[in-house]
């Protein structure tokens, strides 16, 4: 079953993409819940409508991504951990933790759109992705240190 979707869904696709999915998703979750339409040939041509019309203002919303991606690049983020003896952390370093510190900066980013790329268990250098715009994603290195 094809669908087209209304918002951005997290491993499924972006808003107003064609995405194939078993038929009981889309009947029984995506449809009901607003989350997606049927992909009929009225419905694409609304969707393309759409798409025309907000074009100006997705090019506006990706070059605000493209400053902010910018301004994160710039930052020295540190994030304090306490720690045992062997330079382990107690417990790990999460995204809702990058988040408070990134909000603490100044740039408030749902850690939903953060992905640590490993897990973060020690002292030391790391790096997130932080997913501004479905086309900018911007790559920040920061560093875990001792509380």
């Amino acid at each position: 079953m094809e669908v087209i979707l209304k918002q951005d869904m997290p491993g499924l696709g972006y808003k107003y993409d064609t995405v194939r999915v078993k038929a009981g998703y889309g009947r029984n979750y995506l449809i009901p819940k607003g989350i997606a339409i049927l992909s009929n040939s009225s419905n694409k041509k609304m969707i393309d409508e759409n798409i025309r019309q907000a074009a100006h203002k997705a090019e506006k919303l990706k070059s605000d991504a493209e400053a902010i991606a910018a301004k994160l690049g710039k930052l020295d983020i540190k994030i304090g951990a306490k720690v045992g003896e062997s330079g382990k952390i107690f417990g790990a370093v999460t995204t809702h933790q990058f988040s408070e510190v990134l909000k603490e900066n100044g740039h408030d980013i749902d850690r939903r759109r953060i992905s640590l790329k490993s897990d973060i268990k020690t002292i030391g250098e790391y790096q997130a992705d932080v997913e501004l715009h479905r086309e900018v994603v911007a790559t920040l290195k920061f560093s875990v240190v001792a509380e």
